[in-house]
């Protein structure tokens, strides 16, 4: 490991990888870019110091580039055990000059060790993937609420418990909901989830998913992501729910919908996308197939009960594939847990597209702007983005994709504006 002022990575040698992986994501950032640019040349964050706890990836460091360009002192760590990205976190140190404390596969000492570290940054501003960094802030620093002008939440798990917290009065400062802006969840949860999940699923095991019964567990925008996926590769798909008009959607888009516990006869492979706890428990892995594969790109591994499994199972096989771990049930039958339980598209691979980060990094950055600008305003409760950043993105990736809209005449905006004009 590579320790130095305020940054612990594995090894600073992998920089000069990790800096051509950030370049070339760079380039399908465009939407990014031009908010970098415009961060650069006013300076909205100018002095602020700034914690961040996300996916180390090559789109989260332009992300970080942004911020810092924007005049923040940022400390960046990780949000997962598993999605860090070496090679990057290393660029970030040496080429930019940006504090990481990051590491792939570090456990669970070190994880909260390094988020420690993030909040002892003294930080005006953070930003979560998960609400691991605000609640620890709450939970063992709350003197520094104070100094805190706001937070910005990326992941839907977030959001969840960053509005359970408002709910009871918890909440000890404002909180922008950037996965509820429209560019954010209906893009990056939609179509990067789906895709960079079978990639995760597919690097991870070398499964052919036609033919396959693929049970995806939550019909939420990372749900229909990657059940559209799995079935443009030929697959059969279950979607299994527990909100009914949620259900009704799956079985309307022409997928079967049924209970967990029928659903773990037939399924060949399974995956969480539900922010929720234990949605796969021990009396569905003692129902499935021999060689089931289950997979989880919720946000924590907490979706698959793996404790139940540890007791029922009577050995298990660490490791028999890169990123899959066989437990041999009792009655003779296999069942194969990708990852850890913990996000296959980062674990396995590497996350969301560039592409579609764009807009959701461009929505954090204007976003951070906003709260910074207006914290005096904002209340310790959980906001959504300002529709007007969402346009905004919305129009940048739309000129950047070579595509453009047509716009109201004064005719139609009147008519969209009154009542007195019928049929």
């Amino acid at each position: 490991m590579t320790k130095g002022a305020g940054y612990d990575v594995r090894d600073m040698r992998l920089a000069p990888e990790g800096k051509r992986r950030i370049e070339w994501a760079d380039r399908e950032m465009p939407v990014l870019r031009l908010v970098c640019e415009r961060f650069r040349k006013g300076k909205p964050l100018r002095g602020l110091r700034m914690s961040a706890c996300l996916h180390v990836t090559a789109e989260t460091a332009n992300l970080a580039r942004t911020l810092q360009a924007g005049g923040a002192d940022l400390l960046l760590c990780a949000s997962n055990p598993l999605s860090t990205q070496d090679d990057v976190a290393a660029s970030l140190v040496k080429d930019y000059g940006i504090k990481v404390q990051a590491i792939k596969g570090e456990d669970n000492k070190t994880y909260y060790r390094h988020i420690h570290a993030a909040i002892l940054h003294s930080p005006r501003i953070t930003m979560d993937d998960g609400a691991d960094l605000v609640s620890t802030i709450h939970n063992d620093y709350a003197a520094m609420a104070p100094q805190i002008m706001g937070s910005m939440e990326e992941t839907t798990t977030g959001v969840i418990r960053l509005r359970a917290m408002e709910k009871d009065g918890a909440l000890k400062f404002p909180v922008i909901a950037v996965n509820d802006a429209a560019t954010k969840h209906m893009f990056d949860n939609r179509y990067g989830t789906g895709q960079s999940t079978v990639d995760g699923i597919i690097r991870a095991t070398d499964i052919l998913f036609a033919g396959a019964t693929v049970v995806v567990a939550g019909y939420g925008w990372c749900g229909r992501g990657f059940a559209m996926r799995c079935r443009g590769m030929g697959a059969n798909v279950v979607v299994t729910e527990v909100n009914p008009i949620r259900a009704l959607e799956a079985l309307m888009d022409g997928y079967q919908v049924m209970p967990m516990h029928q659903a773990a006869k037939i399924g060949d492979l399974f995956c969480t996308l539900t922010g929720d706890i234990h949605v796969i428990r021990g009396e569905h892995f003692a129902r499935m197939k021999d060689g089931a594969i289950v997979a989880n790109s919720g946000h924590f591994n907490v979706e698959i009960d793996l404790d139940a499994l540890k007791k029922i199972a009577k050995k298990i096989n660490r490791n028999v594939r890169r990123f899959v771990d066989e437990y041999v049930l009792p009655n003779g039958r296999s069942v194969h847990i990708l990852a850890e339980g913990r996000l296959i598209n980062l674990a396995a691979a590497e996350g969301h597209p560039a592409s579609v980060m764009d807009m959701s990094f461009a929505v954090q950055a204007l976003a951070t702007e906003y709260c910074v600008k207006n914290h005096r305003k904002l209340k310790p409760r959980v906001y959504g983005v300002p529709e007007a950043i969402d346009n905004w993105v919305a129009r940048l990736k739309l000129k950047a994709m070579g595509a453009s809209i047509d716009r109201l005449t004064p005719e139609q905006k009147e008519y969209l504006s009154s009542w007195q004009m019928g049929t």
